[in-house]
């Protein structure tokens, strides 16, 4: 046996190394020094409380189903996807033509019949919005030369149509067609020669602990936690299987609010401590923040209906009241000023400034929250969650914006955690249930068909995920299940698609389509 001290290796002597020898040497150290990693860490986490070992093993055990997950992928219906591709396409081709018309009178091209303006084109949209409308530059640093230059991205897109009213009908313009070109992207993602989109679930991804997923390793799929809830219905449940759709509801909420509970309970009592759980578990959140920002709405007298009426009642282009809503609730919840929150939600600071003064008065542990993570991240640089899970923060501890990454950590993290353990726990329990993709706060299942209404129950019961509290309060986060045969919601146009689960699926199934391909389902 050949033994190598490389303590004594440098650049010079791994030269005249052979091609085996320096093989040898680099898997050498691959296995040694990652064990020597492993033990160092697994001393440190013997004097920490019980909570992060057990964060740490759940981390190792989630590695199996994940893997599992990114094997199998789910069925994709060709024919609906070409389906959706042909009308996008000539929904975009009909938009952009008449764009072009009202450029050419914008840009006195009327003349010009080879004049074209290129709205994906930088270039263009500099000169246009810079040059001739004399818009002030929005600047942003180039993270390559370290150089602010004008940008016009989305932001500054949304900027523009916030601010300028004579910019506004082209901004808003130039948004929709950028929306749907990155529509008609996604629905052009290769798949698999088995119809079935795949991706990587990467459980170190984020700083968080979240899952951040990416294109497969055979170079197709995508990112597949961020697909647009318009562009679901082509991903279907395989034959003989039914889809579940599991979300946390309203789950960095509600983490805010025992974050609270366990901070302040002890000090400042428990009705000071617990208002805003109380209000998370008494009714919808979002739409409480709602009336608080929009109380002059011609409400209605009766209360169960009011969650419906600011979801049907559109604000800003796709969005009701109440998805505004539920961006300024946790935009506040995470240190966003008025003028940020109104840039994302499209509406007057004044708006944001009376309602944020509101919800500090019904709820002032929040500013409470604040103060003491910003003074704990600047004293010791460093949040551990109600999981154990520690980070550290490396940014200046009295920037805003290590601030903001500060208080936004715990409650994401955590939701993160719950969704990832809730996972693992019907993945150990039930065989037959198949995992098809995780999306921060939610899990997408399919179960057969035959066992659903038997299943469904159980399953939801073995995904919660249960924390004990100080005062021995004991918290979970609602479940909330929606079952159909393909992952887009219920329609008049999509009938088959996820319906709020009532105990059973009353619906007939459809005709699947006839398999010819083998799937990766049936490999594993």
């Amino acid at each position: 046996m050949i033994v190598y001290d490389t303590s004594q290796f440098d650049e010079q002597s791994l030269q005249q190394l052979n091609a085996d020898e320096t093989s040898w040497i680099y898997n050498g150290l691959d296995c040694c020094v990652t064990s020597e990693v492993f033990n160092r860490l697994n001393a440190v986490m013997d004097d920490e409380p019980d909570n992060v070992r057990e964060t740490y093993n759940y981390a190792l055990d989630k590695l199996a189903p994940i893997m599992e997950m990114s094997l199998r992928g789910t069925y994709i219906n060709e024919n609906v996807r070409r389906k959706s591709i042909a009308e996008i396409t000539k929904d975009l081709d009909e938009l952009d033509a008449k764009f072009q018309r009202i450029m050419k009178v914008a840009c006195q091209q009327e003349d010009n019949p080879k004049y074209y303006f290129n709205w994906n084109s930088p270039h263009q949209l500099k000169n246009f919005f810079y040059n001739m409308m004399q818009i002030k530059e929005i600047r942003k640093r180039n993270p390559q030369t370290g150089q602010f230059q004008p940008t016009v991205d989305a932001a500054a897109l949304e900027t523009f149509a916030a601010n300028y009213v004579y910019a506004r009908p082209i901004a808003n313009f130039i948004l929709i067609l950028k929306d749907w070109r990155k529509q008609l992207s996604f629905l052009k993602t290769e798949i698999d020669a088995d119809s079935r989109i795949r991706c990587n679930y990467n459980i170190t991804g984020t700083n968080t602990g979240r899952l951040s997923s990416s294109m497969s390793d055979f170079g197709t799929g995508t990112n597949l936690q961020n697909v647009n809830r318009k562009l679901r219905y082509p991903f279907e449940a395989d034959k003989g299987y039914y889809l579940l759709n599991v979300d946390l509801e309203q789950s960095d909420a509600r983490f805010v609010g025992a974050i609270m509970w366990n901070l302040f309970v002890e000090e400042k009592g428990p009705e000071f401590a617990g208002r805003f759980i109380d209000a998370c578990d008494s009714g919808d959140l979002h739409t409480t923040v709602c009336r608080m920002a929009w109380p002059e709405l011609d409400w209605p007298e009766d209360e169960t209906t009011w969650k419906k009426f600011c979801d049907d009642l559109t604000a800003h282009g796709q969005d009701s009241y109440r998805q505004l809503a539920k961006k300024l609730g946790h935009g506040t919840n995470y240190l966003g000023t008025p003028r940020t929150m109104a840039k994302h939600t499209h509406t007057p600071t004044p708006i944001i400034e009376n309602f944020q003064n509101r919800y500090f008065r019904a709820f002032p542990a929040i500013p409470l929250w604040h103060k003491t993570r910003i003074e704990q991240v600047r004293e010791t640089g460093q949040i551990t969650t109600l999981f154990g899970r520690r980070r550290i923060f490396f940014g200046r501890g009295g920037d805003a914006a290590t601030h903001r990454k500060a208080i936004a950590y715990e409650p994401q993290s955590c939701t993160g955690e719950a969704i990832d353990r809730g996972l693992h726990q019907v993945w150990k329990a039930y065989p037959q249930v198949q995992l098809l993709n995780q999306v921060h706060d939610s899990i997408l299942f399919q179960v057969p068909m035959s066992e659903a209404t038997a299943l469904v129950p159980r399953i939801l019961e073995t995904m919660q995920v249960k924390i004990e509290l100080a005062q021995g309060r004991i918290f979970s986060v609602p479940l909330d299940a929606a079952g159909g045969w393909n992952w887009g919601y219920a329609s008049p146009e999509n009938p088959y698609g996820l319906k709020g689960w009532k105990g059973k699926e009353e619906r007939i199934p459809p005709m699947f389509r006839p398999r010819k391909r083998k799937s990766f389902r049936d490999i594993l």
